[in-house]
């Protein structure tokens, strides 16, 4: 078998490709009036082909394609084909919002529709179109599923054969986590993730870490395919476009991709348009080699102790960071409180930083951060606490990569710090403006990153505050 993909920017073929079931596909369709272009066509015989138990060599299929190329076209198909060639089959097809899934259920029931397709749909009862509930329904017992994730897309489904999730890059691993258990108790089941490469404010890390296993050759059965613009590209070059966009310019013009160019900011254009993915992207927040030879048994004796306050967006963790900085300018930070709201309300941190404040340099809170309802109470008893603006925070993070990097930096074991170690593995990176500042970010709505984000603006009230405590004592709090 050819397994190429003209023009993809990267491609990873799984293994044990033996037969592909491509030419029914092409076939199914082409009796239905509609054609393929040869980059789907390669696409699809590696996606749709078994090894030679009869297995999918790619139990998962992971494009990132720009926008107005023709992949959902594509795979709508691919569900359609599936559904009338295995009897019973449950297709599930997510979105993260109704409306992106509603124009798909439309465009799918306008192909299932047509006469030519009458022999596998009826078209008098095979669609359910009640909100929140669309259906295709085969003659042979097979049932293609609507579902947008933001409704809370699987509940009460199992046995899914073939699950397709649009706009990947916004799947957070909570969603991922609720829909893959569906397709435990189906036989030869298989996954296509389709979506552009997620920006700084999109929950992408799911979708982010499939592309970095995938092109380390850390995946397997995985076909991924990108097709993507040069990094340094000019946006508005037509040959980019073109090595963008695959369907450019048969299927989409110049004057789509210019309304794109004209409507969307110039680093969304990057993403959705041109397919290219953003420089930290693929990248962990912290080194975790560089973080764990940082680790030490027991901080040194002295120093000046700063602190930092953060509460997760959800209010439900609060969290102090500690920092003690050193006369040779080395640190060490700690994650000195972490506790539920719910259990203990928000007053306990209150209290211990009014306790510590008279030995310490610095109580350092972000002004994004919700922990700032907490200022009139840290004023009235009498601490001075440093607000940080984005600049600060992109060199808060900075400050503690670079000092992890020098050997200057040191913080406790995972015994008994947990909840830091775990942000510091899970933390990636969002860009702050245009000059390679960036800032934590946390993966997806499950994971609290309140620790490291404390720990941080501890290290940069330590390092930055002319603060000179009257006194100086051993215990932090």
């Amino acid at each position: 078998m050819m397994l190429t993909v003209d023009g993809a920017a990267r491609l990873v073929v799984p293994e044990g490709c033996h037969s592909t079931q491509e030419p029914s596909l092409n076939a199914l369709a082409n009796a239905a009036g509609d054609m393929m272009d040869s980059w789907q066509r390669q696409i699809n015989r590696i996606a749709l082909a078994s090894t030679d138990e009869g297995m999918w060599a790619a139990r998962n299929v992971v494009m990132s394609i720009p926008r107005q190329t023709g992949k959902t076209y594509d795979v709508e198909w691919i569900a359609i084909h599936r559904a009338a060639t295995i009897p019973r089959i449950r297709i599930v097809w997510t979105a993260q919002h109704f409306s992106v899934l509603h124009d798909t259920f439309e465009d799918m029931c306008s192909r299932a529709a047509r006469h030519e397709m009458s022999t596998l749909v009826d078209p008098e009862h095979g669609f359910s179109l009640a909100a929140g509930k669309e259906e295709i329904r085969f003659r042979n017992g097979s049932r293609i599923f609507f579902r947008a994730r933001e409704r809370g897309a699987l509940r009460g489904f199992k046995n899914i054969g073939l699950l397709v999730i649009d706009e990947a890059q916004i799947l957070s691993d909570a969603a991922k986590a609720s829909m893959l258990p569906t397709q435990n108790r189906a036989w030869n089941p298989q996954t296509f993730y389709m979506g552009t490469p997620p920006g700084p404010r999109d929950m992408g890390e799911s979708f982010t870490r499939q592309r970095t296993q995938a092109l380390a050759g850390r995946a397997h059965s995985v076909l991924y395919v990108e097709f993507s613009a040069d990094r340094d590209a000019d946006p508005l070059d037509r040959e980019q476009w073109r090595k963008a966009n695959p369907s450019y310019p048969t299927h989409t013009s110049d004057e789509a991709i210019g309304e794109l160019h004209d409507q969307l900011t110039e680093d969304d254009f990057r993403r959705e348009a041109l397919g290219i993915w953003d420089e930290h992207s693929t990248t962990a927040a912290i080194d975790q080699t560089k973080w764990d030879e940082a680790t030490v048994d027991r901080r040194r004796a002295g120093g000046l102790p700063a602190f930092g306050l953060d509460m997760n967006p959800e209010r439900t963790r609060l969290t102090i960071g500690a920092c003690m900085r050193y006369e040779d300018d080395t640190a060490h930070i700690e994650l000195a409180e972490y506790r539920d709201t719910r259990r203990d309300g928000t007053m306990w941190a209150v209290n211990l930083l009014a306790k510590a404040w008279d030995n310490a340099s610095a109580v350092v809170i972000d002004e994004q951060s919700p922990a700032t309802s907490l200022l009139p109470e840290l004023n009235n008893a009498g601490i001075q606490v440093t607000v940080t603006r984005s600049t600060d925070m992109g060199r808060a993070c900075g400050r503690l990569q670079d000092m992890l990097r020098d050997g200057t930096l040191t913080h406790l074991p995972e015994d008994g710090q947990h909840q830091l170690w775990h942000a510091v593995r899970k933390a990636t990176i969002r860009p702050i403006g245009k000059s390679g500042m960036f800032g934590w970010n946390r993966p997806d709505d499950d994971t609290d990153i309140s620790p490291l984000v404390a720990c941080t603006l501890a290290l940069h009230g330590a390092m930055t505050s002319q603060r000179d405590p009257t006194r100086q004592q051993e215990a932090w709090y």
